[in-house]
């Protein structure tokens, strides 16, 4: 079986981005941060304009939500390494050009809008936020694959649904309305972008069948979310698992299998040898994804009953 090259594929999938990049565009409705932010709320702060420092009295926030909005927001913030990536992977020039810079734009929204709620209702320490930044901005972003085109398309594939589902069980938790309403339009953005990079990674599956299946496995086994680089990661990840904003069984029934649903994966045809052992690969990986997601919500349940006792 033939293997395609990267410049093969990407030459043979460019009429599916301009399809797709047309589809998204009829779709994407315009908004406007501003519009989410409660302005008059906000306060000077302390510093060189003489205002009010930031206190933990002033966050009306429940902690797990702000957990989860920093987490968010500094995810969002690595945008320009994100940039980075996928222009140097798929180019500046053609349908591939004009999505790169598309998303950037759209996703440019998401860090902004996030970052002035959170600023303006004061609901986390600005200093902490910034340092925050900068340390995680420093070291940059790379995915395991970020040199494969066919690996970060499923990637993508995964993680922007992960981080839609993410945004709005996030604003749920923050038990603002206004700050849920602000996450669900930025959720409808995250979905219309998994659309996108599914439907590509659909029409690979046709061109190449078993690279494609071999790249779905591969990023599977190995799936992080882009925000593992930011500092205490595992211990903040623990704490919004904990409260169901994004956990074992969600990442495992509300993202991977829709995902590998709609390309059919276990139906797919004309597979070598290793694309068959990709697929047993996945098979084999949804199993261990459903035995763990299990134990934890067994011990998630024994936390909160040993809690309601007082134990």
């Amino acid at each position: 079986m033939t293997v395609l090259s990267q410049t093969a594929l990407l030459h043979e999938l460019e009429v599916v981005v301009e399809k797709n990049l047309d589809r998204h565009l009829s779709m994407a409705k315009e908004w406007f941060p501003h519009e989410y932010v409660p302005w008059s709320e906000g306060r000077t702060f302390d510093g060189p304009l003489g205002g009010q420092p930031w206190t933990e009295g002033d966050s009306t926030l429940p902690d797990v939500a702000r957990t989860a909005l920093i987490v968010n927001l500094l995810t969002e913030d690595n945008l320009p390494s994100y940039h980075h990536q996928i222009s140097t992977l798929f180019g500046r020039d053609g349908a591939w050009g004009t999505w790169v810079h598309r998303w950037t734009a759209e996703e440019g929204r998401h860090g902004t809008a996030i970052r002035d709620y959170l600023t303006v209702t004061r609901a986390v320490d600005p200093v902490a936020l910034e340092r925050a930044r900068m340390v995680h901005m420093s070291a940059g972003y790379r995915n395991a694959h970020d040199e494969q085109m066919l690996h970060s398309l499923a990637y993508v594939s995964f993680q922007e649904l992960a981080t839609r589902i993410s945004h709005r069980n996030t604003g749920r938790a923050a038990e603002d309305p206004r700050c849920e309403a602000l996450l669900a339009r930025i959720a409808a953005d995250e979905n219309l972008h998994m659309v996108f990079y599914r439907n590509l990674l659909g029409a690979a599956f046709e061109l190449a069948p078993s690279q494609t299946m071999r790249a779905v496995a591969d990023v599977l086994a190995g799936f992080q979310m882009p925000g593992n680089g930011i500092e205490g990661f595992a211990r903040k990840s623990v704490a919004i698992a904990l409260a169901g904003i994004y956990d074992l069984r969600q990442h495992r029934d509300e993202v991977v299998l829709p995902v590998l649903r709609q390309w059919d994966v276990f139906r797919v045809a004309g597979l070598d040898s290793d694309g068959e052992a990709a697929r047993e690969q996945i098979a084999t990986h949804l199993d261990e994804l459903e035995r763990a997601a299990a134990r934890f919500e067994e011990k998630r349940d024994a936390r909160r009953a040993r809690r309601s006792t007082g134990s």
